[in-house]
């Protein structure tokens, strides 16, 4: 298991010992993709040297994935929300419906799995520790943070469109002043 240690920074030590690992593997990825495209516009490569560099690029790829899900295991939100995403990054992931409140429905829907599935033993106060075990508080402190949640999420947005808003009407009015120019 991945120790959650908090480092000088704030940020919990599995973040910061994944953002290492995952650093290394851009560059290993860097260096492959130069592999690939040198024998991409090679038209004599052979197969004996194709295929093992394929190979190696997908188990490059499986070995991340394997990383991060057992980083994910014991931070799943420092995986949702890394801290070495850039600001375009972001910008993507929000254009793209990625919101923090997406972690809310994450949260809900698999407490209710697990509370489902040890129903039988929390009616006898068998506890499980896991979501399911949620007191009533504890749901009410996640659903008020939640609902602020939402509201920074609206907050944004609607500024978002109101700078969205005024970069179009500048870009029309000169667009359309340019029409005439040329008319």
């Amino acid at each position: 298991m991945v120790p959650l240690l908090m480092s000088r920074n704030g940020v919990k030590d599995s973040e910061t010992t994944f953002h290492k690992f995952f650093e290394s593997w851009l560059a290993e990825q860097s260096q492959e993709l130069k592999e690939l495209v040198y024998v991409s516009n090679n038209k004599l490569v052979e197969e004996r040297v194709l295929v093992p560099l394929i190979e190696r690029v997908i188990h490059h790829y499986e070995k991340y994935y394997v990383e991060k899900s057992k980083y994910s295991e014991e931070n799943v939100s420092g995986m949702l929300n890394p801290s070495w995403r850039s600001n375009l990054e972001c910008a993507f992931l929000w254009i793209g419906g990625w919101r923090p409140s997406m972690v809310f429905h994450l949260l809900y829907s698999k407490s209710g799995l697990q509370f489902e599935a040890r129903l039988s033993g929390l009616i006898r106060g068998i506890k499980t520790g896991d979501l399911g075990d949620l007191s009533p508080s504890q749901t009410g402190k996640v659903n008020e943070l939640h609902k602020k949640t939402v509201r920074e999420e609206k907050d944004l947005s609607e500024n978002l469109a109101k700078v969205q808003e005024t970069v179009a009407d500048t870009s029309t009015v000169e667009l359309s002043q340019l029409r005439l120019f040329i008319s």
